[in-house]
This record gives structure tokens, C-alpha cells and sequence, in this order.
């Protein structure tokens, strides 16, 4: 699988530009700020029907439009698929496929799917818990279309679950007959999640492994653990928490407060890992997600690389390209300040296109210079 082609019009700091990608290496040279990273974002959402940076999808909009539009040009085995987005400010987003339009987004997750390295990953180690449970979702997501649609469902019942909360606590009444039913659609809902959550890290723990193994030589030993926040039976922890929950006016436990731990050596590795052990880990975690999602898909996932040259030290770098530029991975887009480094990392890769951006104009130059 891989994109063909991008045609981008009013997005973000892009009036209008069309490119035509090689099938393995495309690389975005350019200085910071002229919208390389723009170009990822556009490719992120024929995948994802949204932007990687931005929740409101009007914020992709280029300032002095009404609009933007994307669009794709997949294949795979020998089929093309057209993939349209196209956003007014003020409407809703339409989205299509081979000119047919979704009624609901979720179907078109995991068609073409993408993983995206980037500077904004160091979240999954310093944030909080909900970019950690937003990646394990992410990547079942991509393969398991039941998951996604339960996920959706027990988010809009926590919704009601919380409003009904707060509606207590405004009238300063109480109907446990209400609460039970929302509570009886939020227990099935989250076991499932539950469920299926950890059977996943029990599947993609020892990927993730061999790939920090790999990537450190055999240094320290690493390792994912899942906390919960249902300590006995989903139902006794949600009574148990029902008066905390009242005075807090929403829900407290439930697999929308759960966590993953990310250990090395058995320690913390947000307290206790080095910079470059961090990075280590971070790295590891995404190509075994890559690996993890071409496993269950079938499909080799596009890999988008962003600004990883000045996050890597040497060795980390060198792991890294040498992996992509095999067969094992498929198409990658790169971006970067430096376009001569392009040389040194892919210059045994035949197939290539180079790219230079400036100020959101796109040129492309011949893969020698």
C-alpha cells in the first residue's frame, strides 16, 4: 500500500499544491516554519479523517479561506482508491472515499493505515495518562473495528453518566434508578475495553521489546504494565466510588482513568531513565507499533517521520534508518532542515523523491543533488 498523490487547497499556510510521491522514500527539506510538518499533517488526515495537531478541524483552514480540501490517491494490489476531505467553516466535514460519503468516520479507520514519529511523542512518557491510553487506542483501533465502535459507545455514555452527575449535584437531588442505567451500559462497555486492552499489551509488550533491544544493544530490560482503576468487579468500584463521584460531579474510575506504566529496570522511566533512554523508548514503542499494525493488518503502514534527525543521537539515528530503508517497512515521508543528510542515510535507496519546501511552495529536485 502507499499514496499515490496529495493535492492540498487552503490548508493550513498551503494555497494550493499537488505532489507525486515515490513508493518507499519521500523526504520534506525546507527551513522551520515553511510548512513541512503542514505536509505530514495533510497525509495524517486521509488516514485518520482529522489533524494530528488540531481538534477543531477549522483550524486547518488558511487564514484568509473558507475552506480547505485534501486529497489522496491510494493503491494497493493494483487498486486505486480516491480519498476527499473537504471542510467549511461553520459545516460539517465531509469525507469520502471513492467519491461515496461516510456517514460515520470510524468506518474508514484502518484502510490506509499510518504511523507518525514526531517531536510531540515525549508526551507518552511526561503527560499524563490519557495520551498513553489515546496510543494503545490507536493502534487497536487501526485492526479492530469492533474496539473502536465500543470505545465510541462508552465515551457517549460517560457523557450521560457525568451530565446526570452534575444534575444531581445542581438540584441536589439523587435517582439511582437513572444512574443504574447508564452505570449497567458503562460496566459492558468498559469490560470489554478492559479486556481487550490488556490482552493487547500482553501481544505487543514482547514487540516492544525486541525492538528496544534491538535499538540498545541489550542494555536494560524494559517493560508495560496496565493499571486499572477497577479494582474489583466494575460494578463494586463504581459504588464504591459513587459518593467521591457525586462530590466530584463525574465519573473517577473506569477504563477512561486507566494507565500504562512504562518501566526500565523495573523504575519508573519517567523518573528514572536518562534522555537517551527515553528516546530509546519512545522509539521502540513506535516501531512496534508499526510492526504490530502490518502484522494484524496485512498492510505496511505509511511511516511519517518528523524532525527525528535532531531528536536522535547517532546511534539511535542509524537504528532507525537502517530499518526503514528495508523491506520490512514501506512507504516513509521525512521531513527535515538539512537536505544534504539525505545522502549519507538513503543513498543506496534507488527509489526516492526529494522535496523542498519553502514558504509553503513545494519544488521537487532530482534525488542526485
Amino acid at each position: 500500500m502507499h499514496l499515490k498523490q496529495i493535492t492540498l487547497l487552503h490548508f493550513k499556510n498551503y494555497t494550493e499544491a499537488t505532489l507525486l510521491f515515490s513508493k518507499k522514500i519521500n523526504y520534506f527539506t525546507g527551513a522551520n516554519g515553511m510548512g513541512k510538518t503542514n505536509l505530514l499533517d495533510a497525509i495524517y488526515y486521509l488516514s485518520f479523517c482529522k489533524s494530528c495537531f488540531h481538534t477543531t478541524d477549522s483550524q486547518n483552514i488558511s487564514f484568509d479561506a473558507d475552506f480547505f480540501m485534501l486529497q489522496g490517491v491510494f493503491q494497493q494490489e493494483g487498486i486505486e482508491d480516491e480519498v476527499y476531505c473537504g471542510v467549511k467553516r461553520g459545516q460539517k466535514k465531509i469525507f469520502k472515499r471513492n467519491k461515496k460519503e461516510y456517514e460515520i468516520l470510524a468506518k474508514h479507520i484502518g484502510l490506509f493505515p499510518l504511523v507518525m514519529i514526531s517531536p510531540a511523542d515525549t508526551d507518552l512518557i511526561t503527560g499524563g495518562s490519557e495520551p498513553r491510553r489515546k496510543f494503545i487506542d490507536g493502534i487497536i483501533s487501526q485492526f479492530d473495528p469492533l474496539y473502536l465502535e465500543t470505545l465510541m459507545q462508552y465515551t457517549a455514555v460517560l457523557q450521560q453518566r457525568n451530565a446526570l452527575l452534575k444534575h444531581f449535584a445542581h438540584t441536589r437531588t439523587f435517582d439511582s434508578l437513572a444512574l443504574e442505567v447508564w452505570d449497567e451500559q458503562l460496566i459492558l462497555h468498559g469490560t470489554y475495553i478492559h479486556k481487550t486492552r490488556v490482552l493487547f499489551l500482553n501481544e505487543f509488550t514482547p514487540v516492544f521489546k525486541t525492538h528496544y533491544n534491538y535499538i540498545s544493544e541489550n542494555k536494560e530490560q524494559v517493560d508495560l504494565q496496565y493499571i486499572s482503576t477497577v479494582e474489583e468487579s466494575y460494578k463494586e468500584s463504581l459504588q464504591h466510588a459513587l459518593k467521591k463521584d457525586c462530590a466530584l460531579e463525574h465519573t473517577s474510575v473506569g477504563v477512561h482513568r486507566d494507565d500504562i506504566t512504562f518501566l526500565l529496570n523495573e523504575n519508573l522511566v519517567r523518573k528514572f531513565a536518562s534522555q537517551g533512554q527515553q528516546k530509546t523508548y519512545l522509539l521502540a514503542l513506535k516501531l512496534a507499533q508499526y510492526e504490530f499494525i502490518k502484522n494484524k493488518t496485512a498492510k505496511k503502514p505509511l511511516l511519517l517521520l518528523d524532525d527525528v534527525y535532531d531528536k536522535l543521537d547517532a546511534q539511535r539515528l542509524e537504528k532507525l534508518i537502517t530499518l526503514v530503508s528495508s523491506d520490512s517497512f514501506g512507504q516513509v515521508f521525512i521531513t527535515d532542515t538539512q537536505a544534504e543528510r539525505l545522502h549519507s542515510f538513503f543513498a543506496l535507496t534507488a527509489d526516492k523523491k526529494i522535496f523542498v519546501i519553502d514558504n509553503a511552495s513545494v519544488t521537487e529536485v532530482a534525488a542526485s543533488l
